[in-house]
């Protein structure tokens, strides 16, 4: 099973979703905003692809955090700043079957799906 995990009314997950929708990939979506993402699930992708690659940098969210939370990230931090702002979370992760897919990239779903 697919699942693709994100905020519903982003950009990104939009072309994500339509990639999948035209291809015929099945997916659940889960939407980490309204629903919530625990630790365990976070720290699991944090070991598989590295938490600097799960923490969106370049979004308004972390930007507008202050120095003093942005000064010495680690996977702690890391995993603390998204489980409080979900939005943090760089969009879309994919979890297809256990392999995980970060942000859309439309060559990587190509690998993946086919």
């Amino acid at each position: 099973m697919v699942t693709i995990y994100g905020i519903k009314n982003c950009d990104t997950m939009k072309k994500a979703r339509a990639w999948l929708d035209s291809r015929g990939v099945a997916y659940a979506f889960h939407d980490y905003k309204a629903s919530g993402i625990d630790e365990a699930t976070l720290s699991g992708w944090a070991r598989k692809v590295g938490w600097e690659a799960l923490l969106n940098k370049a979004g308004t969210t972390f930007r507008k955090l202050d120095d003093a939370q942005k000064q010495g990230l680690d996977q702690r931090k890391a995993i603390a700043l998204m489980l409080a702002e979900p939005s943090m979370i760089k969009r879309p992760v994919i979890d297809a079957g256990g392999a995980l897919i970060v942000g859309f990239k439309p060559e990587d779903y190509g690998k993946a799906f086919g």
